[in-house]
C-alpha cells in the first residue's frame, strides 16, 4: 500500500516510515522538509495522489496556545481535504490519552479539536491515543523545574517506548478503520513525582523532587488518572528499565 506519513521526518514519524517500509509498503515521508506544508498547502495534494492510508503524527512548532489550535486545525482541514479528493480509505492520527480530561492545557484542547474534525469528516478513521513516550519525561521534569527543585503531582502517569508507539500506529494504520479511539500505554504504571526521582538519579542529576499536588503539567492541574488510559488499553512491552538499558547502549 502506499501510506503517506505526515510529520514523517519526525520522532515517531520516521520509525514508522521504517517500520512500514520494511514490511514493503510504500511509506512516503511528508513534512516540510519533503516539501509538503500542511499550512500553506504545499504539496500536499501531490503527496497523497495514490494513497490508501494517511497517518498524521505531525506537531506544532509552537506550543503557544493561539499557535497550536491554529496549527491542528489549518493542518487538518487541509490534509482532510486533500484525504477526500485523493480517495484515501484510512484516515489515522496519532493523540494523546487524557488529552480530552485536560482542558486547561491550550495543548490538549487543540489535539481534541483536531479530533473532532476528523470525526466530522466523513472518513473511515482511526485515532490512536498514546500515552507520554519515555523520550519525553526528561522534558516534563524540565518543564517543572524551579531552581534545583522539580514540583510534580503525585498523579498514575504509564509511559511508554517511541518505537512501541510507531509500532502501535502501525498496527493500526494497517488495519480496518476502526472509526472510533484505541488508547495504548505502557506496562508499567508509576507515581510522577516517583518518576521523576528515579529519572534524576538515574542521570545522577542533584535536583530534588517535591510531591506537589496543586503542580502543573504544561500549565494544566492534574487529576490522579489524567494521564492513564482506561482499562483495555494496548499495552505495549517495553518496561522502563528496558528502554534505559537500550538507551544506554546508544540505541
Amino acid at each position: 500500500m502506499k501510506i503517506v506519513v505526515i510529520g514523517g521526518s519526525g520522532l515517531i514519524g520516521s520509525k514508522l516510515v521504517d517500520r512500514l517500509g520494511a514490511q514493503g509498503h510504500e511509506a512516503v515521508p511528508a513534512s516540510p522538509k519533503t516539501g509538503v506544508n500542511t499550512l500553506t498547502g504545499e504539496g500536499v495534494a501531490d503527496a497523497l495522489t495514490g494513497a490508501e492510508v494517511v497517518v498524521d503524527v505531525s506537531n506544532s512548532p509552537s506550543f503557544e496556545d493561539a499557535a497550536v489550535l491554529e496549527f491542528f486545525e489549518t493542518s487538518t482541514r487541509t490534509l482532510l481535504a486533500a484525504a477526500s479528493d485523493a480517495g484515501v480509505n484510512h484516515y489515522v492520527a496519532l493523540s494523546i490519552v487524557g488529552c480530552d480530561r485536560i482542558p486547561d492545557s491550550g495543548y490538549m484542547r487543540a489535539k481534541v479539536a483536531q479530533e473532532k474534525l476528523i470525526v466530522a469528516s466523513g472518513l473511515p478513521y482511526s485515532v490512536v491515543h498514546a500515552t507520554q513516550f519515555f523520550e519525553f519525561l526528561k522534558g516534563i521534569v524540565d518543564t517543572a523545574t524551579d531552581g534545583d527543585t522539580v514540583h510534580l503531582a503525585p498523579v498514575l502517569i504509564q509511559p511508554m517506548a517511541a518505537d512501541d508507539v510507531a509500532a502501535a500506529v502501525a498496527e493500526v494504520a494497517l488495519g480496518a478503520p476502526t472509526n472510533s479511539v484505541v488508547e495504548v500505554a505502557g506496562p508499567e504504571q508509576f507515581r510522577l513525582d516517583e518518576l521523576g526521582r528515579s529519572l534524576l538519579a538515574d542521570q545522577q542529576d542533584r535536583r530534588s523532587v517535591v510531591a506537589d499536588p496543586d503542580a502543573r503539567y504544561f500549565g494544566a492541574k492534574l487529576g490522579e488518572r489524567s494521564l492513564v488510559p482506561a482499562d483495555g488499553a494496548r499495552l505495549a512491552g517495553t518496561a522502563l528499565d528496558d528502554w534505559r538499558a537500550r538507551a544506554g547502549r546508544g540505541h
